[in-house]
C-alpha cells in the first residue's frame, strides 16, 4: 500500500508513531510543495478532532467529576481500567459519533483514541465493550443523583462571576432506540420505541443538566421533583441568584405553578388553548383576520393581548398573554402564563418564543 504524504499541515490521518523509512524520490511537486511517497502509513484514523476534545475534557475534568460520584466495588489491585478512564473513553466515543458501546471493541486500538487517552500506539489497548457495559450498569439511584449534582456544579463553575439572574429553558426530546434498552417505551406520537429525556439549557445556550426517562409525557409531580433537585443544587452554588423557568405547555402543571410560587421561581410557560381562553380573544381574532385581509395579505399580522384567568386545577388565576397571528393559512393563537410583572404583552410573549414579525399591541 502506498501512502502519499504532501508536506502540508498535520492531517488527522497521520499515524500516532512515525518511523523513518526510505522515501520514493523524483515525484513532481504539487502547489510548490514536494510530494513524498512512503510505505510506513501504519494504522490510520479519521477522528483527529479527538485531540481537541481531549484538551477540553482535561481542563473541565468531566470524567473525574463523574467517577468520583460512583463507588467502585472492584479489587483495586486487579483494576486495569479506572472508572475515570472508562468514562472518558465513553465520552469521547459519543462525542465522535459512536453511540453504541459495541464500537469500543474496534476503537480500543484506534491510534487517535489511544492518543486522546494518553496512550501510545504500541501500548495496551483501551477498555472493551463488556467493561463499558459493566460501568453503565454500575451506578445506583444515589450515584446517579450525585452525578447530576456534579454536572450542575460544572455548569456553575463555568462562570467567572456569579450571575444576578439566569433563565432555565426546560424541555424534553424524543430519542429513538433500536434494541431492548432499559427504560425504552413505545411512543404513539412518534410511532416507535425510545427515551424522552428532560434537558435543561440556560438562556445563553449553555448546557445545565439532563435526566434520562421513558418516552412518555412527564407528569406534574415528576417535573416538580426534577426542578426541586435542580434548583437546590443551583442555589447551593449561588444562594441569591434569581431564576426564571421557561418551558412549553405540558410543564404548566398545577404542581409546577404552586412550587414555583412557593420557592420564588419566576415562570414563563406555554398554555394549551382551551375554549375558556379563546373566549378572551374572539373579537381580537376576528379583527386581526379582517385587518390582514384588508392589507392585501403580504405579511403576517401579529397582535397581542393579556388577561387574567386560570384552569380549574389551578389554585388561582394567572396573568396570561395571548398572541394572535393572521396569515395566508388563517388565524393562529397561542397563550403563555407568566409571573413576570409589568412589561408589554408582546415583550412577555417574545421572551418565551423569541418570535419576530409585524405586530400591534392590543391590551384586552
Amino acid at each position: 500500500m502506498w501512502v502519499l504524504t504532501p508536506i502540508l499541515p498535520i492531517w488527522s490521518t497521520m499515524p500516532a508513531k512515525v518511523e523513518t523509512t526510505a522515501a520514493l524520490p523524483g515525484l513532481s511537486p504539487v502547489g510548490g510543495k514536494p510530494v513524498i511517497a512512503r510505505f510506513d502509513g501504519g494504522q490510520l484514523s479519521s477522528d483527529g478532532g479527538l485531540l481537541v476534545l481531549r484538551e477540553v475534557e482535561q481542563r473541565l475534568d468531566v470524567a473525574g467529576r463523574l467517577a468520583a460520584c460512583i463507588t467502585d466495588p472492584r479489587d483495586a489491585e486487579r483494576v486495569v481500567h479506572g472508572l475515570d478512564e472508562i468514562i472518558r473513553f465513553r465520552l469521547l466515543m459519543i462525542a465522535a459519533g459512536y453511540e453504541d458501546g459495541n464500537d469500543a471493541d474496534r476503537l480500543r486500538t484506534d491510534p487517535m483514541f489511544k492518543l486522546a487517552m494518553a496512550r501510545l500506539e504500541d501500548e495496551a489497548p483501551l477498555c472493551s465493550q463488556p467493561t463499558v457495559s459493566r460501568l453503565e450498569n454500575l451506578p445506583g439511584t444515589r450515584a446517579l443523583l450525585r452525578m447530576g449534582r456534579a454536572m450542575v456544579d460544572l455548569y456553575c463553575a463555568s462562570f467567572r462571576q456569579v450571575p444576578r439572574r439566569i433563565v432555565l429553558d426546560v424541555d424534553d426530546t424524543f430519542d429513538a432506540v433500536h434494541g431492548e434498552q432499559q427504560l425504552r417505551l413505545f411512543n404513539a406520537h412518534y410511532d416507535e420505541y425510545g427515551f424522552q429525556p428532560i434537558v435543561v439549557f440556560d438562556g445563553e445556550g449553555r448546557f445545565v443538566t439532563a435526566v434520562l426517562r421513558p418516552a412518555k409525557r412527564p407528569s406534574g409531580r415528576e417535573i416538580r421533583a426534577f426542578l426541586r433537585r435542580l434548583v437546590r443544587q443551583l442555589r447551593s452554588n449561588w444562594p441569591r441568584v434569581e431564576i426564571l423557568l421557561r418551558a412549553d405547555s405540558h410543564y404548566c402543571a398545577p404542581e409546577v405553578l404552586r412550587w414555583c410560587r412557593a420557592n420564588g421561581i419566576g415562570y414563563l410557560l406555554g398554555v394549551a388553548p382551551t375554549s375558556t381562553l379563546r373566549r378572551h380573544v374572539e373579537r381580537l381574532e376576528a379583527s386581526t383576520a379582517a385587518r390582514f385581509a384588508a392589507s392585501g395579505g403580504l405579511d403576517k399580522l401579529r397582535r397581542f393581548a393579556e388577561f387574567y384567568d386560570g384552569a380549574a386545577s389551578w389554585d388561582r388565576v394567572e396573568r396570561i398573554v395571548a398572541r394572535v397571528e393572521a396569515g395566508p393559512d388563517g388565524v393562529d393563537t397561542r397563550f403563555v402564563v407568566t409571573s413576570l410583572p409589568g412589561g408589554s404583552a408582546r415583550a412577555i410573549y417574545e421572551r418565551q418564543y423569541c418570535q419576530r414579525g409585524q405586530a400591534e399591541i392590543c391590551q384586552a
